[in-house]
């Protein structure tokens, strides 16, 4: 019932993600969530974001960034690292994924999707059908109706570590199986 919620990975930092593995796996897009996945809420892009835009685009990646926040934060942020947004963006919904995946010339399984939220981030992309990182705030400080929902993403984080947890040991235990049949 949970698992339209749960990210394929979950990481403590954007910026710990090894995007070059990901490009050798086929994958040529990236959607970014903005505020705590890439910066603090409402911070400018600092070194470290500038530094990471500058990586992905030598590696080839395209980008997009998908925010349900208004134009003037986004476009300050996106003008800073030299990318592409849609603003205002209604995620969950999955329409702007798709369109996001439009503007990068990418495939749902061609493009990743990185953020911070499970109700808004991860459901969005899972829905449309992208494969999902979900990434530890990078600060606590966030509006009320955040907080609110981070207490509820705390249950369906307790339901994915279970289930990933037994995900892998499924896999550890098939693989010694078929270690013994050797």
């Amino acid at each position: 019932m949970l698992q339209g919620l749960y990210p394929k990975e979950y990481l403590a930092s954007t910026y710990e993600i090894d995007f070059e593995g990901m490009y050798g796996r086929g994958y040529r897009g990236v959607i970014f969530d903005i505020d705590n996945t890439l910066v603090p809420h409402g911070a400018p892009a600092d070194e470290r974001a500038s530094a990471l835009f500058v990586r992905l685009k030598e590696i080839g990646y395209r980008v997009v960034m998908l925010s349900n926040n208004k134009e003037p934060r986004v476009k300050m942020f996106c003008d800073a690292v030299d990318a592409p947004y849609i603003y205002k963006a209604g995620k969950p919904n999955p329409q702007n994924y798709r369109e996001a995946m439009r503007r990068m010339g990418t495939a749902a399984d061609t493009t990743l999707f990185i953020g911070d939220q499970i109700f808004t981030d991860i459901w969005g992309a899972n829905r449309a059908g992208i494969y999902s990182i979900l990434v530890k705030p990078i600060h606590p400080k966030e509006e009320i109706q955040i907080v609110l929902k981070r207490r509820l993403e705390w249950i369906v984080l307790f339901f994915y570590k279970r289930y990933a947890s037994k995900a892998l040991n499924g896999a550890a235990d098939q693989e010694r199986g078929e270690r013994g049949n050797d």
